[in-house]
């Protein structure tokens, strides 16, 4: 591992207008677009709906085309529509078998990856695919749950894959020895596996890393954090943090800034602040009392962090944190769980519920600027902002509402 410095600022190499993968162009769920408000009394105004099946998938938007990957009846399908409205461009069906044995829908849990014009995508079965965003032809499909003999867990395989120096990264849970995979994008040919851990529902962060100039990737899998080389697959680090008792699972991917990364989790693991010297990590500060998210990853501005806190079926409660020292310094309670994203210096806030809230993203104060009906309940799926768009879905609908206003 060397001496090399730890720089975790991940690269910008996509078009602000675009939102083409999960958490984000960055991977880190901020966009410099911002939000107009106020919205007239019916809320922000809508550009299209188009029906939608089962499936906590979120939808992405790439060179001028948003993508969602739903379930209908017995087939996971991939929609295609343009961006601007609505129509749909091509679709594509592929069977599953997959129940969830929780009862929590059988509809697939990773948001897609649009890369290099091909969209790429992990089904709850464990199917990862890749297909040309043109015109939707189907380049490659690999039996992930098969080949590498992994364990769906409780819900399903619900990594969001992450496309890096030609390859895409799942965090599947194989064995043996396969519990990080990498793919070749061109032909979903096996690049590197590594690790016998069990998958959780967190997804891959890319980072940088002066290392051979080899980009670094943090995995957060059941068992804790990973370090990665993308490219070649070397692991650089590791650090167990997950909760002791069987049903639990880490499912917020990491946060990154500086040559520190915050990880945080429910089942009464809570957080924990990490920086890195040289070959090690170490505890800034850790607890279960500041930031202790469920499922959804918060984000990060100006030092503090923006998340939910505490158990989604138990009534989370939105949170500003200090990231230096996890001093809570203010909460929101009542407004149910969700999922946030950092538009310039505004969270826009998507609740289970249905509820768009826009609130300033300050550390004085809980400061609610905006909030609006847009869709039904069951809205758990993560969202996108794109070209001054904001695409959404619950479990019946996908929809595409004008909010803004370009960078700031």
């Amino acid at each position: 591992m060397g001496t090399a410095l730890f720089l975790l600022g991940i690269l910008n190499t996509v078009r602000s207008a675009d939102w083409p993968q999960f958490l984000g162009p960055d991977r880190n769920g901020s966009t410099p677009e911002g939000v107009g408000v106020p919205w007239s009394p019916e809320g922000p105004p809508r550009q299209w709906r188009v029906e939608a099946g089962m499936g906590f998938a979120g939808p992405v938007v790439a060179e001028g085309r948003a993508v969602l990957f739903h379930r209908i009846g017995d087939d996971d399908v991939l929609t295609v529509v343009d961006a601007a409205t609505g129509r749909r461009i091509w679709e594509q069906r592929q069977a599953t078998s997959f129940v969830d044995d929780m009862g929590s829908g059988d509809g697939p849990r990773g948001t897609p990856a649009v890369s290099g014009g091909r969209v790429f995508t992990l089904g709850a079965d464990g199917r990862l695919s890749c297909h040309s965003l043109s015109d939707g032809q189907r380049l490659w499909s690999l039996p992930a749950r098969e080949q590498f003999q992994a364990d769906p867990g409780f819900f399903g395989f619900g990594c969001s894959p992450l496309v890096i120096d030609g390859r895409v990264l799942i965090n599947i849970g194989g064995r043996p020895g396969a519990g990080l995979v990498a793919v070749e994008a061109d032909s979903g040919r096996v690049a590197w596996k590594l690790r016998d851990d069990e998958a959780g529902y967190a997804s891959p962060v890319p980072v940088m890393e002066t290392l051979n100039g080899a980009r670094t990737v943090l995995f957060f899998n059941r068992e804790g954090l990973v370090g990665v080389q993308g490219r070649d697959g070397v692991e650089l680090f590791n650090f167990p943090w997950r909760s002791r008792i069987s049903a639990s699972v880490n499912a917020a991917s990491p946060v990154v800034s500086g040559n520190e990364v915050f990880l945080t989790a429910s089942y009464g693991t809570g957080a924990v602040l990490l920086r890195r010297r040289g070959g090690k990590l170490e505890t800034v500060w850790s607890g279960d009392d500041s930031l202790s998210a469920h499922f959804a990853t918060p984000v990060l501005r100006s030092g503090f962090l923006y998340g939910f806190h505490g158990r989604q079926e138990r009534g989370a409660e939105l949170r500003c944190v200090d990231w230096a020292t996890g001093k809570v310094r203010w909460r929101a309670e009542g407004v149910g769980p969700g999922s946030v994203v950092l538009s310039a210096d505004r969270l826009v806030v998507l609740l289970e519920s249905g509820e768009l809230l826009v609130v300033r993203a300050e550390p004085d104060a809980y400061s609610p600027i905006a909030r609006a009906q847009i869709l039904g309940r069951a809205a758990r799926a993560p969202l996108a902002i794109a070209g001054g768009t904001l695409f959404a879905r619950d479990s019946r609908q996908w929809i595409a509402v004008r909010i803004g206003g370009g960078a700031r």
